[in-house]
This record gives C-alpha cells, structure tokens and sequence, in this order.
C-alpha cells in the first residue's frame, strides 16, 4: 500500500467533510476465484466451544487449515518482496460421513476413509501435502465480498508443484501452545480460541506453574537472607 500525506488541502477554499461510511476501511484483496495449485502450511486447533448451528447452540471442537497458493503472489509487505495469497478453511474436526472434513480430504486424496483410518487419522499428516483448491467468491449481507474453497482435489501427475515458502506453523493445547501467539490472531479467531475448553484448562495450568516458582523463589531468598554471607 503506498503512503499518504498526513495534510489535507482544502478544495477551492471549501470546507470539506468528514463523512461516515459503510465499510470504511478498503477491503484487501481475496483471492481470485478460480483453480490453483495449493500447499498445506498451517494448523491451528481452535478448541471446543459453543457454537450456534441453525439456530440452536452446538458444542463444537474446530480446526483451521491453511494453504499457501505459489502461483499467486502479492507484494504485501515491501521488505519481504513477493509472497503467496494464502487462504484457509474452518472444520468441525469429525469424520463422519457427512462432514465437511471428511468430504474434503476425502475428495483430497481421491479415496474414502475406512473404519479404522477414521479411527486413528492425525490431521497434522497434512501439513506439507499439495493438492488444487477451487477458489469461489460469495457476499456478506452487508454487501462485502470474500473468497472461500470450494472445493479441493489432488494435483494432476505431472503438474509441477513449487517448494513451500512460507514456514509450517502449528498452534495446539500441548507443545505447540503460545498465549501470546493467540494475541496476534485476527480477533474473530482469538474470541472463539480463548471461550474454547482446551485454552482455559492450559491458562489455568500454566498460571499456576508460574505460581509455584514464583513461591519457590520466595523461600529461596528467604532462606538465603537468614545466611550471615
């Protein structure tokens, strides 16, 4: 985006307006609608929380997905030069027949899921995995306009697929856990992660490590202020 000048010139001697609009802020480029080829990059496992589907309140545990398109790229930032337009995709994770998760890997990898694969499948194996994601446009009620996937199959055997730029990132309630990680987040993604089951309970664990050094190091200076030298 380029600068503007923080002076602004009167028009003819006028004075002119400040006026409020709907949607004032400009709206950053979606991703074209269309086919591309697509990396998975990126995981994000919101959590268990009260959703609302239909209507009704639902308990729901979500997960992110990102990917990375390489044969689309933008200059966003000028010191990082050109970089890849990335999009994601929110799941309930299930794999139930009819869930949307499971028809999209489903449709992914070109093959059903057994019983047992249902069983035991961890959906981090798809970090790194290439595949074609169809990208369609569709508008808010407020007149605003997004992009989504619509659809998603393998890569075609003899399509070139370029190497992953950006870095695999994970956020998950064991290893891979950073509160001020969750601070960085689009708000809408932050609210729904921190009303989540899994990031009370890993607050609450952590808040109460930070307790118990804080009291080990308490007794330690006390017990060493007792000490002639």
């Amino acid at each position: 985006m380029g600068s503007c000048s923080n002076k602004i010139k009167p028009l003819n001697n006028k004075i002119m307006a400040i006026t409020a609009k709907s949607g004032g802020s400009t709206q950053r480029e979606i991703v074209p609608s269309g086919n591309y080829i697509a990396r998975c990059f990126q995981m994000l496992h919101i959590g268990t929380y009260e959703d609302e589907y239909l209507g009704e309140p639902k308990i729901v545990n979500k997960v992110r997905i990102s990917w990375e398109l390489p044969t689309e790229t933008r200059v966003f930032n000028e010191d990082k030069g050109e970089q890849p337009m990335v999009i994601d995709k929110e799941y309930t994770l299930s794999l139930n027949d009819k869930a949307n998760l499971t028809i999209d890997l489903s449709n992914w990898r070109g093959k059903a899921f057994t019983d047992k694969e249902k069983m035991s499948f961890d959906i981090l194996n798809l970090l790194g995995k290439t595949c074609m994601l169809n990208i369609i446009h569709k508008t808010t009620a407020t007149g605003r306009d997004y992009a989504r996937v619509g659809g998603i199959a393998p890569v075609p055997k003899g399509v070139p697929v370029p190497d992953q730029i950006n870095p695999t990132s994970i956020f998950d309630y064991d290893e891979n856990f950073d509160m001020d990680r969750v601070e960085k987040l689009p708000d809408f993604i932050k609210d729904k992660i921190k009303s989540s089951s899994e990031y009370t309970e890993r607050r609450m664990e952590l808040e109460q490590v930070d307790i118990v050094a804080q009291v080990s190091v308490a007794e330690d200076k006390e017990e060493s202020s007792e000490l002639p030298f």
